[in-house]
This record gives structure tokens, C-alpha cells and sequence, in this order.
């Protein structure tokens, strides 16, 4: 077998966050930042797995044994546990994936930190859905769950809307190059947030969802198609408040930033990962001196 290359987009939520997992309609960016997996046959019977980081230090590695029509780690820690959850799943839904006699050499890399939540998971999750020829939604919803739309962003290279009907991903490209741009910019809040633990807290205390998505809907096709920053500042708001009534939690901006001008959003999980924030001037200086060190331009993040 040749070696083979398999590449996905890292993925950020700007709108439509928890309410998406019950047919709200999301905007969704695919990011610069993603990661590859590389497979290559060795002589050895075994799956020899390394990850590397952003800064090419190996960050995980483990070596898989296939027997029994399963994959088994040969460590047994949390993140050796999951990729051999990951593999087995993919074996189950493409019986004939890894039935070789060839040992493979796996090799991943990430392009951003592993603390960033851009989708460490979910391009891990992608890139091996591809590699065994299967769903990765599919995938996906056998081992992480989850609403799938950070899936859609690995595969695409444009913005897109996307919303789950019938229990199918619905996914549309659309334009977002909005005249604000250089007005928009994101901030690690320099915590890893758990995407399956901010699911399950948001499941155990949504209410009266349904009478919130047709405005989260509006939102989203408004956010699209705003001309200013200020119409851009309004729905941010106005989204932040519906969110918060719905988990019964406190918007970023009240809890961290409530003297920053401008406005702020949380995306997907609230309370970690990136925030987004809109700001007339350079809003570096401020957030560096509450701590925050990590601020990105929109242009430097998004494809």
C-alpha cells in the first residue's frame, strides 16, 4: 500500500451554539488551522501511532495490536482508550478497514495547540472517516456525538449554515466577507472546554427551546447579510441573551469583560476555548492586560 494523506479544517461556532443540537440553524467557519493524518505500511503486524503538535513534539503515541476482527491499545490510558474506541467504530461501519497483513505507521499533526478547541477531535475524527472510506458523521455520532457541524467544517473551505433535520446533517456553503472584518477578532480564554460535558450540562437545563429557534434562526441569516458592525454588535447581543436564557448561564461579557467596549460572543461550549470579539480599535492591549495573551485577527483564522 502507498502512503496515504488526509488533511481537515479546524472549526469555530458563531452562532447557533447547544440550540443547533435541536435544529437551530448554525454559522459555522472552517479555520486555517487543522490537522493531518499520514499512513504508511511497516513490516511489522502492528499500528504504530504517533501525534504530533503544533510545534512538532509528539503529544500521544501508542502501539495497536488487530485481533479478533478488533483494534486493541497496548496502553491504557483516557487517550488510548478513545482512538481505540475511534478505530473499532470505524471497523464496525467499514468491516474491511484495517483487514491488512501490512503494519502501518500512523502519523498525525495539528497545526494549532492542543488547548485551542479549534477540533482536535473532530479532525481526528474526519481524517480516519476518510482514511476507512466511511460517514464521518456517522463516525462521529458512535463514539463522540454531538451535533456534527464541527465535521462539516473539516470537510469545507467556505463558511457554511448548518442544522440537523430528520437526523441528517444539512449543510449549505455561503458567503461571510463581511465590510467589518478587520473589526473582528478572537480570544483564547486559555481553558480547554469539553464539548461532551457543556452538551450534557446544556440538555439538563434547556427550556422552551422551541420558542428560541426561530429567533436564533433569524439571527444567523441576519449575521450573514449585516452591512455594519453596529447591525453585526446588535444580533451578537441579542444572541447572547437567548443562549443565556435558554442554559441559564451568564454571557462572558458580564462575567469577564464587562468594561470592553465592543461586544463579545462565546462560541460552541461556553466557558472556554475562543470568545469573539468586535472592537472599533485594536483591542490587543486590553485583553493582554487582563490575561489574555492569545488574540486573533478574523483574516488570520478563518480560510
Amino acid at each position: 500500500m502507498k502512503s496515504k494523506h488526509f488533511y481537515s479544517h479546524g472549526k469555530l461556532l458563531i452562532s447557533g451554539e447547544y440550540v443547533v443540537l435541536d435544529g437551530a440553524k448554525a454559522l459555522a467557519l472552517p479555520t486555517k488551522f487543522g490537522q493531518s493524518l499520514d499512513v504508511k505500511t511497516h513490516n511489522e503486524s502492528l499500528i504504530k501511532w504517533k501525534s504530533y503538535d503544533h510545534n512538532g513534539n509528539i503529544w500521544f503515541q501508542d502501539i495497536f495490536e488487530y485481533r479478533d476482527n478488533q483494534v486493541f491499545s497496548l496502553h491504557n490510558n483516557e487517550a488510548s482508550k478513545r482512538l481505540e474506541q475511534i478505530l473499532n467504530a470505524a471497523m464496525q461501519l467499514n468491516p474491511e478497514f484495517l483487514k491488512t497483513q501490512d503494519g502501518l505507521r500512523i502519523e498525525t499533526s495539528l497545526t494549532f495547540p492542543t488547548n485551542w478547541g479549534l477540533g482536535t477531535s473532530s479532525t481526528l475524527i474526519n481524517n480516519i472517516g476518510q482514511w476507512a472510506k466511511v460517514n464521518s458523521y456517522e463516525l462521529l455520532s458512535n463514539t463522540f456525538g454531538g451535533s456534527g457541524y464541527d465535521i462539516a467544517c473539516a470537510q469545507n473551505n467556505s463558511a457554511i449554515t448548518y442544522r440537523i433535520e430528520n437526523n441528517l446533517p444539512i449543510v449549505n456553503k455561503v458567503n461571510f466577507n463581511p465590510s467589518f472584518i478587520q473589526h473582528l477578532y478572537f480570544i483564547h480564554l486559555n481553558k480547554k472546554q469539553n464539548s461532551r460535558d457543556g452538551i450534557a450540562s446544556y440538555q439538563s437545563k434547556k427550556e422552551n427551546i422551541s420558542d428560541v429557534l426561530p429567533d436564533i434562526n433569524e439571527i444567523t441569516a441576519k449575521m450573514i447579510e449585516a452591512e455594519t458592525l453596529e447591525e453585526f454588535e446588535k444580533l451578537v447581543a441579542k444572541h447572547e441573551v437567548l443562549i443565556a436564557n435558554v442554559t441559564n448561564q451568564t454571557p462572558v461579557k458580564s462575567l469577564l469583560f464587562n468594561d470592553f467596549k465592543g461586544q463579545i460572543k462565546s462560541l460552541g461550549a461556553w466557558g472556554g476555548d475562543f470568545v469573539l470579539a468586535t472592537s472599533k480599535e485594536d483591542p490587543r492591549s486590553y485583553f493582554h492586560a487582563k490575561g489574555f495573551k492569545t488574540v486573533i485577527p478574523f483574516t488570520d483564522m478563518i480560510l
